[in-house]
């Protein structure tokens, strides 16, 4: 099984990276892996985090993965200069394969899936809020 580590994700600038260090690696089906950028905020609460579960589905003849996204929009109140989560931007990626496929057929689609989620035309719909037209 991989081991939990450092993921590293480009800022909106292209240039400047984000480090979402390991803060919980999984203990098993149903329980996530979690990732946290640890330096955004003053607080856990503030913190961007990914996290990623894995578990058994339909009976035990596939493996399904989901990834959530949280990345939490903070602000300091001018009254009492306390600063706060005041919403979050979300988002999910699902991964299921049936047992019986071979790993050379697992391995292109997590990659190719892979890519065309961290593509800029992607990015682009993600951003603008639709889909490309």
């Amino acid at each position: 099984m991989p081991q939990i580590n450092t993921i590293s994700a480009y800022k909106h600038d292209g240039v400047t990276s984000a480090s979402y260090t390991g803060i919980q690696p999984s203990a098993g089906d149903n329980s996530p892996a979690v990732w946290q950028d640890v330096t955004v905020g003053s607080a856990p609460a503030h913190h961007p985090e990914f996290r990623l579960v894995a578990r058994e589905g339909m009976k035990g003849a596939r493996r399904v993965l989901r990834g959530t996204f949280q990345y939490p929009v903070i602000a300091t109140n001018t009254s009492t200069g306390l600063t706060s989560v005041v919403d979050k931007i979300s988002g999910d990626v699902n991964f299921m394969f049936p047992k019986t496929v071979s790993q050379d057929a697992i391995n292109e689609a997590a990659q190719q899936m892979a890519y065309i989620i961290s593509s800029s035309l992607v990015r682009s719909c993600m951003k603008a809020g639709y889909s490309a037209t």
